[in-house]
């Protein structure tokens, strides 16, 4: 099972994914309540940052270069941001599979 989402990020801002609700979360997670894998891909040709956040304090920072992709473990009540790291639009696609697929 999975759930993707694709965004296009604004040089200018960050973007919550997920972690902080319904209605207030960019992306469903079909597995919230539990832990997870989100993949996260660059669709574009700028370089943006995955930010993994709990409790206020910053877990990890992993940067996703163009055309990769990044599979990261994603533990109940973890944020995860979307950085972009340039002033150029980037596009990203989102997606949560199940652990143990």
């Amino acid at each position: 099972m999975q759930a993707q989402t694709v965004f296009e990020l604004d040089g200018n801002q960050s973007m919550l994914m997920i972690g902080k609700g319904p209605g207030q979360d960019a992306t469903i997670n079909p597995f919230q309540g539990e832990d997870c894998f989100a993949v996260i891909e660059n669709l574009g040709d700028e370089l943006f940052s995955v930010r993994i956040q709990q409790e206020g304090e910053i877990v990890a920072i992993v940067p996703v270069q163009p055309q990769q992709t990044e599979k990261i473990k994603l533990l109940v009540g973890q944020e995860l941001y979307l950085d972009p790291e340039t002033k150029n639009k980037a596009r990203a696609s989102v997606d949560y599979e199940k652990i143990g697929n």
